[in-house]
């Protein structure tokens, strides 16, 4: 393989991160599969508005809470919080275990948990994402934003299909419970990094006006405004698949939980992918992130009528691969191309975007699958996804990236570049003595 592909795992405290997050983004995505199903299949009658609405809650505190959460990211210790936000996420998800197992869980308990898990996050995401540049340092910022992307999908590969079959066992309780024992690995990895080899940033005095001037950076830069519409209509009214998918499930397939956790599997084989070819790219491109709208919105319009459950299934690698081209291209792009000092604020501002909408987009795309149907609500999101990527695309061959034609002959020659480095680097490796033969390089 690529040694620029791993290149952020020869850092130590990388390499702590990333065990931590492995393990309790595996329990995050159980997590998540276990709550739509309980509140789908047990605590309601199929109901895609009350799934939507867990789930809006759920992301509803960051678009209220974001913003601020990023300035803290600037003023305070972003390990400390992680600390913290971590703990707390870990509690909550302990509360929600105790009470399915004992048989009191409710609807409005769900619901509230939800919203305190959502406000844990909030406070949890700007700092996480601008932790990254201060385990690594700049140069290695767009690899190590790339496999931290490969790491979540990675667990969402394998997280969906074990809590399927875990349902089936066990039950949802059960699932809930080893999310909440997941939340050690990342508490240990933090706990053990080695606090003097971190590139920190000078923390951010406190003063008036700060959280408006994250705002005028951006709007300061047209790059970064773009970025941060498409990310939120995006976000909004796209990033529904766990919502989509587990309608489209149950209501479209008749299908059960295992059927419902492998449909998140299939699409992390996509998104595991996506990631895999950020990671060997040396830097982020405006391309990248139009034509990963683009491709999600053509995708998605195409797996809503799928005639059936596995030709649905199929069309999820492609959703997957684009979404995540689409999303490691925004983050890489804000965190490379922002300005230390403002760096939390930025990504707290596009976490806030990228995530704030889903309260709106939740209930409207339930209400739309249970007034028209599962098809058209999968649909109607690759639409919106498809139309702000042409708009995009327009904009950055405006901006003096080349015309549209141009920009896809671009990407392919930088793919076919990156294919006969790889080739290279093999045939020298099976060239060189005393070492064994290297095996194929991953495309």
């Amino acid at each position: 393989m690529s040694s620029r592909m791993f290149q952020s795992l020869k850092n130590p405290n990388y390499r702590l991160w990333a065990a931590g997050a492995l393990v309790s983004n595996i329990g995050t995505w159980m997590q998540r599969v276990a709550q739509d199903w309980l509140v789908l299949t047990q605590l309601t009658n199929h109901d895609g508005a009350a799934v939507g609405l867990t789930t809006g809650l759920q992301f509803l505190p960051i678009l209220i809470l974001g913003p601020y959460a990023g300035l803290l990211g600037d003023r305070l210790d972003k390990r400390k919080i992680l600390l913290t936000t971590q703990a707390a996420m870990g509690l909550l998800a302990l509360l929600q275990a105790v009470l399915v197992l004992t048989g009191t869980a409710q609807l409005w308990h769900i619901y509230v948990i939800a919203l305190a898990l959502g406000v844990a996050s909030a406070f949890d995401a700007p700092p996480r994402q601008a932790f990254v540049s201060e385990i690594v340092g700049r140069d290695s910022v767009a690899n190590a934003v790339a496999l931290n992307s490969a790491s979540f999908n990675l667990a969402r590969l394998a997280g969906p299909g074990v809590a399927g079959l875990l349902i089936g066992l066990i039950g949802t309780g059960w699932v809930f419970l080893l999310n909440a024992a997941s939340f050690a690995a990342v508490l240990i990895g933090l706990l053990r990094m080695n606090t003097k080899t971190l590139y920190r940033t000078t923390p951010v005095p406190r003063s008036r006006g700060q959280l408006m001037d994250g705002v005028k950076y951006v709007l300061a830069r047209p790059r970064a405004l773009l970025v941060m519409i498409l990310a939120g209509l995006i976000g909004t009214f796209t990033m529904n698949f766990q919502l989509t998918n587990a309608v489209m499930a149950a209501s479209v397939f008749n299908a059960g939980p295992d059927a419902y956790g492998l449909l998140g599997s299939v699409m992390a084989v996509g998104t595991l992918a996506g990631a895999l070819l950020a990671a060997r790219r040396a830097a982020p491109r405006m391309r990248y992130l139009v034509m990963g709208a683009v491709g999600l919105g053509i995708s998605t319009c195409a797996a809503a009528f799928m005639p059936g459950y596995a030709l649905y299934a199929v069309l999820l690698v492609l959703v997957g691969l684009c979404a995540l081209t689409f999303l490691n291209s925004a983050n890489t792009l804000l965190q490379m191309r922002t300005e230390p000092a403002y760096r939390g604020r930025v990504l707290a501002l596009y976490m806030t975007v990228i995530q704030g909408g889903t309260p709106i987009g939740g209930p409207l795309v339930g209400w739309i699958s249970n007034e028209f149907g599962p098809r058209w609500a999968v649909f109607g999101g690759g639409a919106v996804a498809l139309a702000a990527g042409v708009v995009g695309l327009i904009l950055v061959s405006r901006w003096g990236e080349g015309t549209v034609r141009r920009q896809l002959r671009t990407v392919w020659a930088e793919h076919r570049e990156l294919r006969e480095q790889n080739a290279r680097e093999r045939s020298t490796r099976e060239r060189t003595p005393g070492r064994k033969k290297a095996a194929p390089a991953e495309g």
